[in-house]
């Protein structure tokens, strides 16, 4: 499977890199497509059983899908927004056969430390240890908010599934975004990606001229990966192999590192 996906994610970088066609006005490079996939190949194998994708979760669990999706999809979307962009700054520092060199070598690095992981993981490795800890985080935040509500007099912020119909859902919605709830959800999800590998790879990829596309292509791996978090994501992870996962992805980011390698010399 990460094959595939590493296949499809290479096919049209390659194909812009070795052919030379001519575009009509509406046609988008393929080398655009090729950032774009391996943004949402990159995403899609780094976030599943990560600590953002068990935050959105867990909390699905105790809170409306919804809103959980809503917090968790937003606070990733602006933090790969701000790391694409920060990411295509240092090209107006440092001319882009660099930056993208030195995008292949972050790419290098990340996959032999990957495999060490898996290859030292047992095959039932699953992700309790982190579910675990973010059960506590969790826990605390929860803690935290009823003391607001009791230091505040009211009980009136604790959000229920007693809508009686999607309408109703959608409304409740509404009147509790950037609720307590919801800003906590969005708080500990931009704060557990902070500094994550999928974050710094979306810097790193953004380090060329289809930047946009990454940004594009991290956003909608993000959305698709929190979608599923949401809808059945602790089941999954604890289904999932960790060590199949971990050395997926450092076959994924060992060809990425070779990829933009190749092309930091090919400028």
């Amino acid at each position: 499977m990460t094959t595939i996906i590493a296949a499809l994610a290479l096919l049209p970088y390659v194909s812009a890199t070795t052919t030379t066609t001519t575009n009509t006005t509406n046609d988008i490079p393929a080398s655009h497509f090729g950032s774009f996939a391996m943004a949402v190949a990159m995403i899609g194998l780094s976030e599943i059983g990560d600590k953002t994708f068990l935050i959105a979760a867990l909390m699905a669990m105790r809170h409306a899908r919804l809103l959980v999706f809503t917090a968790a999809a937003i606070s990733l979307t602006i933090m790969t927004v701000l790391s694409g962009f920060l990411g295509h700054t240092f090209v107006s520092l440092i001319p882009e056969s660099y930056t993208t060199f030195l995008a292949g070598i972050l790419f290098l690095v990340f996959a032999y430390k990957l495999l060490i992981e898996g290859l030292e993981m047992s095959k039932d490795a699953g992700v309790e240890e982190e579910m675990t800890e973010v059960e506590e985080e969790i826990a605390i935040s929860t803690m935290n908010e009823k003391m607001d509500d009791i230091e505040g007099g009211s009980g009136k912020g604790k959000y229920t599934d007693a809508a009686s119909g999607p309408v109703n859902q959608v409304k409740q919605l509404f009147s509790k975004v950037f609720s307590p709830i919801w800003v906590s959800i969005f708080l500990m999800v931009f704060l557990g990606e902070l500094g994550d590998r999928s974050q710094i790879s979306i810097i790193a990829m953004a380090t060329d001229n289809d930047y946009w596309y990454v940004i594009a292509g991290g956003v909608m791996g993000h959305c698709i990966c929190t979608g599923i978090a949401v809808l059945g994501g602790k089941l999954l992870a604890t289904k999932i192999s960790m060590r199949t996962i971990t050395l997926s992805s450092a076959v994924l980011f060992l060809i990425f590192g070779i990829m933009y390698i190749y092309h930091a010399f090919h400028y």
